[in-house]
């Protein structure tokens, strides 16, 4: 007999806040009602926002050490450099799962199109932990293109399937923790049921529509999080009169200390200060300028 569903720790709603040079963000976490949830240590929604030509902003250079970034567009684009010198453009569907580990400079910027003509920018932006023994790992960077993330058909709707294995389906991204990590949309009135293995937390971040947690009906609505403790039990949601667009996140807990201060998290006092330290000693390198 398959267990009983799981029943929402919590429902939270997002908050405003704004981010890189000035651009404006939906954060379902962290706020003041949760810090982090497992290894998911923050969500930034992106937009969406209509640019006039020359409006758009983006996150100048900046440091990271011990997590891993990962950005997801829907619409726009999006330029990414970093001092390891990986270069690329993140086209609408695709993903760019950056390590950032022992430390990196990167900057992600409105590409020169979207400067020229402006144009609708819509995206997330995910911070995964990284357990304590990968925190000092190479930096690396996954350029999950569109044509690498699956996309399944599922009955009255459709899943990306970004890391992780999700109706059957087998993610792209290369992960240090077993993660799933899924964008769910659905039409009006239909369910659906996420597995998610009894060790594992689980979150729901709605950013289109609305939805009913079921069994026990609790309604949901655009900017709404919720949260779900790890027990037995799959992820069943039903979509709203509007339907339902929503990113999905599961994963083990880590139990370890999480310690954070701007765009570091490390697991004492001690390692932030030695990042501080590193970053101004130019030990995580710097964005050499792109050649003619």
């Amino acid at each position: 007999m398959a267990p009983a569903a799981r029943t929402p720790t919590a429902i939270i709603p997002s908050i405003r806040a704004l981010e890189g040079a000035g651009f404006a963000v939906r954060r379902p976490f962290p706020t003041g009602a949760v810090d982090h949830y497992g290894p998911f240590l923050l969500l930034d929604e992106m937009g969406p926002a209509d640019n006039a030509p020359g409006e758009a902003k983006g996150a100048p250079d900046h440091p990271h050490r011990g997590f891993e970034t990962v950005t997801y567009l829907l619409d726009g684009e999006i330029e990414h450099a970093d001092s390891v010198g990986n270069r690329g453009v993140i086209h609408p569907g695709e993903v760019q799962w950056m390590t950032a580990g022992a430390g990196i400079v990167h900057s992600e910027l409105p590409t020169d199109k979207i400067l020229r003509n402006g144009g609708r920018v819509h995206g997330f932006q995910l911070w995964v932990n990284l357990p304590m023994s990968a925190k000092m790992h190479r930096p690396r960077y996954q350029d999950l293109t569109k044509d690498r993330i699956p996309v399944v058909d599922i009955d009255g709707g459709q899943a990306v399937v970004i890391a992780g294995e999700a109706y059957d389906t087998q993610g792209a991204a290369e992960t240090f923790l077993p993660i799933t990590y899924v964008h769910v949309s659905l039409r009006p009135g239909v369910s659906t049921e996420l597995d998610a293995p009894g060790d594992q937390v689980a979150f729901l971040y709605i950013f289109g529509g609305e939805a009913n947690i079921l069994p026990s009906q609790q309604a949901v609505v655009e900017g709404d999080s919720v949260f779900f403790d790890a027990e037995p039990g799959a992820l069943v949601f039903e979509a709203g009169p509007s339907g339902v667009d929503m990113l999905v996140g599961i994963a083990e807990p880590l139990n370890e200390p999480v310690v954070r201060y701007g765009p570091f998290v490390m697991n004492t006092k001690a390692e932030i200060y030695k990042a501080f330290d590193d970053y101004n000693a130019g030990l995580m390198g710097s964005i050499e300028p792109e050649r003619a």
